[in-house]
């Protein structure tokens, strides 16, 4: 299981990268790394305002590759597998305002 680091400085940051369209929900994550569809991830997530971050675990279901249409940043969709804390609803809560936006996202 390959661990990712992942820090959310404001909430507009997170609404652009929350996929809530996954089953489970999941998260965009900006990266150049290379990953292949279903690789299994440990993602370690700080969002804005929390002290500790939660670890989730996920799985690759989206990839942008570099140099994709509009301008759209390189990086993974990761589903979430394993979800102990309840990030998709602390995420929720945390966006709730936004979540209803037509503003887009990194994803849909």
């Amino acid at each position: 299981m390959i661990p990712l680091n992942i820090e959310f400085q404001s909430e507009h940051e997170l609404y652009i990268s929350y996929m809530p369209f996954l089953k489970e929900g999941g998260l965009f994550i900006r990266t150049t790394q290379p990953y292949e569809l279903g690789s299994e991830l440990e993602l370690n997530v700080l969002l804005p305002d929390s002290l500790e971050p939660s670890i989730i675990k996920g799985e690759v279901c989206w990839i942008t590759p570099m140099g994709a249409q509009n301008g759209t940043p390189a990086g993974i969709g990761v589903s979430f597998t394993d979800d102990p804390d309840k990030m998709r609803h602390q995420i929720e809560q945390v966006i709730a305002r936004q979540l209803s936006s037509s503003d887009p996202t990194l994803t849909m």
